[in-house]
């Protein structure tokens, strides 16, 4: 086929548009999104973003269902026809476009982005896009933004609706970090565009724009909850009742572990959830499932989780190994309670995808028992961990045994 024929071919086969729109609506769009819009039969898109393009639209506009389909049914069922898709900013950055391209390959649509309003956040503050964390909580926990409260960082965060910046300056002052100076930027690229500062301790601004982006420059106070990047963080952030693996063994695991991105943990017999936890600090991308079969537990993990900023750790209670069924596949587990319960050590390693890791802690003379087995027939590496801490001996300290620690690391083959 002649290149020009193929060009042809491959524009005809591209039957969906993707068009990025701001507050200044069509002023703002190149000719190509321009026609895009006007070209297509049928236009999708909130209702804001339909008003916003309604002189070019000569098609069918069509606001999206109540409530919003994730699967983008309707769109996909006019497959070979002329649709566009309208979007806020740049529809692959926290967009629907992110949505789309599940459900639709990148060859058969044409995208044109416009400014995200991260970008236009950092433009108007003149801040360095490279230099600051963004992170979206436009319908998503407002704990997401706890892991990246670090003193005299900067954060870009999109918000739901107009109670979003009063509800995140007040976990910035619970938090210690109330001293923080927050802008908050409404209607940006709009004729309403307006940007305001508040400290987070004494913010009030009300009449605030339902479009809004809320930029803040981390400041801490004396005992600010600040959560450290490394393996191990300190056991009393954690809320716990004694069953927690201490930060010096916790590390070693995590390291055991070795966290990729993108990757699925189980943690069996949870306790307090810190494993899963921190696996899931290591990155936005990682995902951890906690399995913890005593209720009270199970709640009390689901709090950490919240309170360390990664919400979206999945509680499972119930007794493995009848409760791991039908649960995603792991790319590594952690074993740190109830491995000596029938079943459970064998269920773990039949559920291990190929060149998965497999880690498992004893303390108990019954649980090393079942690792010296399994370290038999299978292989793998055994180490014990001793840690002691410094204790008052009457007038004078001395070095304090903890209950020391068996380790089982283990690949599996393919």
């Amino acid at each position: 086929m002649p290149p020009e024929s193929a060009e042809r071919a491959l524009n005809q086969s591209r039957w969906l548009s993707i068009v990025g729109i701001g507050e200044d609506g069509l002023n703002g769009l190149g000719e190509n999104a321009r026609a895009a819009i006007s070209s297509a039969s049928v236009v999708f898109g909130g209702r804001r973003h339909l008003e916003l393009a309604a002189p070019a639209i000569t098609g069918e506009a069509r606001p999206w269902p109540t409530p919003f389909d994730a699967a983008m049914r309707d769109v996909v069922a006019l497959r070979g026809r002329k649709v566009c898709v309208l979007a806020s900013g740049d529809p692959f950055f926290f967009g629907v476009g992110a949505t789309l391209s599940h459900h639709v390959p990148a060859e058969e649509f044409t995208a044109y982005p416009a400014p995200s309003a991260f970008s236009l956040a950092a433009s108007k503050l003149g801040w360095p896009l490279q230099e600051i964390e963004t992170v979206s909580l436009h319908g998503r926990p407002l704990d997401l933004i706890r892991p990246l409260l670090h003193p005299g960082r900067r954060i870009i965060a999109l918000t739901s609706d107009e109670k979003g910046p009063a509800e995140l300056a007040a976990l910035l002052t619970k938090t210690g970090f109330g001293r923080s100076q927050m802008a908050v930027l409404e209607a940006l690229g709009g004729a309403a565009e307006r940007v305001r500062w508040s400290q987070a301790n004494e913010f009030a601004l009300g009449d605030i724009n339902v479009l809004n982006v809320v930029a803040v420059d981390v400041a801490a106070e004396a005992g600010a909850r600040i959560l450290p990047r490394a393996f191990g963080l300190d056991d009393g952030l954690f809320e716990h009742d004694g069953q927690i693996t201490k930060r010096e063994i916790r590390a070693l695991t995590l390291s055991a572990l070795g966290p990729r991105r993108g990757e699925v943990l189980w943690d069996i017999g949870a306790g307090s959830g810190s494993i899963g936890i921190e696996w899931m600090l290591a990155d936005p991308s990682m995902k951890a499932i906690a399995i913890e079969a005593n209720g009270e537990r199970a709640a009390r993990i689901g709090r950490n989780a919240s309170t360390f900023g990664v919400p979206g750790l999945r509680v499972v209670e119930g007794e493995a190994p009848i409760v791991l069924i039908g649960l995603p596949t792991p790319d590594a587990i952690f074993i740190g309670g109830g491995g000596s319960e029938p079943g459970v050590l064998d269920a773990a390693i039949a559920s291990l995808t190929p060149g998965g890791r497999l880690v498992a802690n004893a303390v108990t003379l019954e649980m090393e028992a079942v690792l010296l087995g399994v370290h038999r027939r299978l292989g793998g590496n055994l180490i014990r961990i001793d840690v002691s801490r410094v204790a008052p001996i009457g007038a004078m300290h001395g070095w304090k045994p903890a209950m020391p620690v068996m380790q089982w690391t283990w690949v599996k083959q393919g």
